[in-house]
């Protein structure tokens, strides 16, 4: 794009990405991971994150999310956050351990 960048190629685990409503949504029986839609990262300037309809989802490289850094407390595996609307409060994507990740071990 002009500004920003693409990301594409991650998986959620604990949901999956609603096309049709554009947002979060309960994963369906006996789907573990699904394909994320491409996600745009738009750099914005002194800006306020919203207080609801989004989830801060964690990225992780790999499945693994054990180990932690002794200066922020993160997994070593963890990226990065970024914002996904939803219309269910955080705590309820956060007990499903939804997260974003980049490489599948199988």
């Amino acid at each position: 794009p002009d500004e920003g960048c693409y990301i594409h190629g991650l998986f959620l685990e604990g949901a999956r990405w609603d096309p049709a409503a554009f947002q979060l949504a309960e994963s369906r029986p006996k789907e573990l991971y699904t394909e994320m839609a491409v996600i745009w990262l738009l750099p914005v300037p002194n800006r306020k994150p919203p207080a609801t309809g989004i989830y801060l989802c964690p990225i992780y490289k790999t499945l693994t999310r054990a180990g932690t850094l002794s200066t922020t407390g993160h997994s070593t595996n963890y990226i990065i956050a970024v914002e996904i609307p939803t219309d269910k409060p955080q705590k309820h994507w956060i007990k499903r351990g939804t997260a974003l990740i980049c490489a599948l071990d199988f």
